[in-house]
């Protein structure tokens, strides 16, 4: 029991406690023993800690830090206390990236360094991936081609447009066709407008609007021989280019030609945008590439691209429109870089023919149509400098695939799915490329779930297109805009510019004391109609101190008060008269008085 009563630390029987042991437990320095880490905390706290934004803000010390030198306290304070809100907001930025942002697409893996992924074929795909993705493998066979394709913004509606006069728009995904028409004419290109119940076709002789049904709605008369054409969906403005060589921008909000462009550049058979700054890019027949915007009758840039003619060009979204692929008919690829233009980030030959079409997707892989194969480069390899200056090596392949229908002439990316159409001789192929497609959907931007209700008119004026989205929002700099002053209505504006502008102002240096006296004599008569209360006045004008003058101001005789008083009367008996005279009254004779007899005539 002994043993256990010491080993607990209790209080022991008041016969065993020794004579003078309280004594020297008071003056006793008891030494704080060792806390244990508790173990259960300690396991849980990695797990449940608070990100760096949701923690309390962590106040520097005034006294250490980087303005602790500053003398002046407020300034220091304001300092410290911008400094505590960039780094919380830089937490904050921070902790968005991690828990908002998605998982990023996958790609295909290989497990050695041997191993080589352009090796994998669309059968090892198809039994790799899911049941969904596999739905991007497709085959649809037309004998009316070459077909060009399209998709639209959301990635859900595909239009398909045949050489000799097929055209056929529908829900792909679904199997679901929206209509099947035949028009017996040559077709160039075809696009979708705002959303998938509009699309245009550039016809042999003009540009046609049809709907989802394929009922004929507009007959654009205004765009003679279209050769291809692009939609800018924040300004429903439809882009075209014809064998005339005129660049042409439509509103199809109101019908009505913005402008119209003269390349004096012949045919053009090339043409992309940039879809963050609604940039149109030609490539025309002499290796040119020039850079357009309704605003500008010029090229913003003219760049030559290449030493034959330019068959495609496309401009990477995924960099925010920094890179331009182009093609052209010298059997090459070059990537440009669009912030300077000081020569081609990287070039390349290809193999079996003039590459016919190169198109980027939406996360950076840049897919190329050469000879009877389609082969797509990953980033970041595409837009790497050459190991050799002047080289002309291919970068690294990430897939291909062949396809024995030739010609191959269109090539699109799905937005939203790991997916890419092709355009041949027989029809249309789709095959799956793992990692193309964006996977983090902006249901704001393109909504792939949107319904009838749910689409929204969406419209920027032409104006807005430049090389440089960021002005919107900054000030003009001074000098450029005019300011001009809202011109005010006839009752609004002062008295003396009424006057000036009825012509019956007096210009004359004694104008101002005119006013000055004028406002003392309407103050005179208001005062002595309201005797009473005087009214108060504005903040500052009713004080006691300055009521107190004005009213020793009141009898106070003054010559020039005293002339400037007779001279408004006489104004305003000449001005009664030039009333009576214009009404026809007759003159108004002074009453005699009984006190008039004894004036002295002159």
């Amino acid at each position: 029991m002994d043993a256990l009563t010491s080993a607990a630390d209790a209080i022991k029987p008041l016969s065993e406690v020794k004579k003078g042991s309280k004594g020297k437990q008071k003056h006793a320095v008891q030494k704080p023993k060792p806390k244990r880490p508790d173990g259960t905390l300690h396991s849980i706290t990695p797990r449940a800690d608070l990100p760096r934004s949701m923690r309390p803000a962590a106040t520097e010390s005034k006294t250490h830090g980087p303005y602790a030198h500053i003398r002046d306290k407020k300034l220091k304070a304001k300092l410290h206390s911008q400094v505590a809100q960039a780094s919380q907001a830089k937490a904050l930025r921070e902790d968005a990236t991690t828990w908002l942002a998605g998982e990023p697409g996958g790609k295909i893996e290989v497990e050695t360094e041997l191993e080589r992924t352009w090796r994998t074929t669309q059968e090892e795909i198809a039994q790799a991936v899911g049941s969904d993705s596999i739905t991007g493998r497709r085959e649809w066979k037309w004998d009316l081609g070459p077909y060009r394709v399209r998709y639209s913004r959301n990635g859900r509606h595909m239009a398909v447009a045949g050489r000799r006069g097929h055209v056929i728009t529908s829900e792909w995904q679904e199997n679901k066709i929206h209509s099947e028409i035949q028009l017996r004419e040559t077709i160039r290109d075809i696009t979708f407008l705002q959303d998938h119940t509009m699309y245009a076709v550039a016809q042999k002789k003009y540009a046609y609007i049809y709907d989802q049904n394929g009922v004929e709605l507009h007959r654009l008369k205004s765009i003679v021989e279209p050769t291809r054409l692009e939609f800018l969906p924040y300004h429903w403005l439809l882009a075209s280019i014809g064998n005339a060589g005129y660049l042409k921008y439509l509103d199809t909000s109101t019908g009505t030609m913005i402008t119209e462009q003269r390349t004096k550049l012949g045919a053009c058979n090339a043409m992309t945008q940039n879809i963050h700054n609604a940039v149109i890019y030609l490539g025309h027949q002499n290796g040119t590439v020039a850079l357009h915007t309704p605003s500008t009758p010029t090229p913003l840039v003219r760049l030559q691209a290449h030493l034959g003619p330019i068959t495609s060009l496309s401009v990477d979204p995924s960099s925010g429109g920094r890179y331009l692929a182009t093609a052209g008919q010298d059997s090459r690829v070059k990537i440009w870089d669009c912030r300077n233009w000081k020569g081609c980030v990287r070039e390349w030959t290809v193999r079996g023919g003039a590459p016919s079409e190169v198109e980027w997707s939406r996360r950076g892989w840049l897919g190329v149509i050469g000879g009877g194969s389609i082969n797509v480069y990953a980033p970041p390899a595409v837009y790497a400098p050459a190991p050799r200056p002047n080289s002309t090596i291919p970068p690294s392949l990430y897939l291909t695939h062949p396809i024995p229908h030739r010609p191959l002439v269109s090539m699109r990316f799905c937005p939203f799915e790991d997916a890419i159409a092709i355009g041949h001789a027989h029809g249309v192929s789709s095959i799956v490329v793992p990692g193309s497609g964006e996977a983090n959907i902006d249901s704001f931007e393109d909504a792939v779930f949107e319904n009838k209700k749910a689409r929204q008119e969406r419209e920027l004026q032409p104006d807005m297109i430049t090389l440089d989205p960021e002005f919107v929002g900054q000030l003009a700099e001074p000098g450029h805009v005019p300011f001009t002053a809202p011109e005010l209505p006839f009752r609004q504006k002062p008295r003396l510019d009424r006057l000036r502008e009825l012509g019956k102002a007096d210009e004359s240096p004694a104008s101002d004391e005119e006013e000055a006296g004028d406002a003392n004599a309407e103050d005179n008569e208001k005062g002595s109609k309201l005797k009473g209360k005087e009214k108060m006045k504005m903040r500052g004008k009713g004080k006691s101190l300055k009521r107190y003058l004005r009213k020793k101001r009141k009898n106070v005789i003054d010559p020039s008060t005293v002339a400037i008083r007779e001279k408004i009367a006489k104004m305003q008996a000449a001005r009664k008269a030039e009333a009576r005279q214009k009404a026809g009254l007759p003159e108004k004779v002074p009453r005699l008085t009984a006190l008039d007899r004894f004036r002295r005539k002159s």
